[in-house]
């Protein structure tokens, strides 16, 4: 066998079905898609119709809120702070806040402020700025010789 004479085998692949193109060749008028009615039309869509039976998804119950004051955050590790640092994408010395994470590519875009996670392992002494950290993160940056500069709560 050469090269130019590899070809799929019969009946892999077909035609591609013309529609709605003339009586004679079969796809003509309707275009396959019966008479009249609804499904006929273009842009229809009815999923979860069930045929005036109540639909599924208005039987079951609703299940829980959506809380339109929570905030998005992004996550950090400060393992990956540490690679970072490593890769001379950020500078230890200065203040590492939402800005500076985003121009050395540790977090893609800005959200509702930064969050650190105690993941991995921190090296150098670095001071945060940042709008939340966990405990085993403020312990690590802590043991480390650096800071971490929280928003402060407003009383209620």
């Amino acid at each position: 066998m050469k090269l130019n004479e590899l070809r799929d085998q019969e009946g892999a692949t077909h035609s591609r079905k013309r529609v709605g193109r003339g009586i004679g060749s079969g796809l003509g008028k309707t275009g396959g898609r019966g008479v009249k009615g609804q499904k006929s039309r273009s842009g229809v869509a009815i999923k979860g119709f069930e045929g005036g039976q109540m639909p599924l998804y208005r039987r079951l119950p609703k299940r829980g809120f959506v809380n339109i004051f929570g905030k998005d955050f992004n996550e950090v590790s400060i393992g990956r702070i540490q690679a970072a640092i490593d890769a001379k994408k950020l500078d230890a010395k200065a203040t590492i806040d939402t800005e500076a994470l985003v121009k050395a590519g540790v977090i893609r875009r800005a959200k509702d402020g930064v969050r650190v996670l105690g993941g991995g392992e921190l090296k150098a002494k670095v001071t945060l700025d940042v709008a939340g950290a966990s405990k085993s993160a403020i312990e690590k940056i802590e043991k480390a010789g650096g800071s971490v500069k929280l928003p402060e709560k407003a009383a209620e």
